[in-house]
């Protein structure tokens, strides 16, 4: 599994949510809380965050409807 291949699906599907509508790497960075320059270095596979591919594994590990429950649970520790 590379990295750069899972921010870009997860890019993709953030944008697919957004009517399809295309999101700069400034404006996905800037909604993550991150610089865009980490970000670009994330989704070229220029950096590895080793954290994110094993949260990505993890969840691959789940079924559909857990992985839906996971992610609001996480989502709601955000508010």
């Amino acid at each position: 599994m590379k990295i750069d291949d899972l921010f870009n699906i997860l890019h993709n599907a953030v944008e697919s949510q957004n009517n399809g509508k295309k999101i700069s790497l400034k404006d996905m960075a800037k909604g993550l809380g991150i610089s865009m320059r980490t970000y670009q270095d994330w989704k070229l596979g220029r950096a590895k965050p080793q954290a994110a591919a094993i949260v990505m594994k993890m969840l691959g590990k789940l079924d559909d409807d857990e992985i839906i429950r996971t992610v609001r649970k996480i989502n709601r520790l955000e508010d």
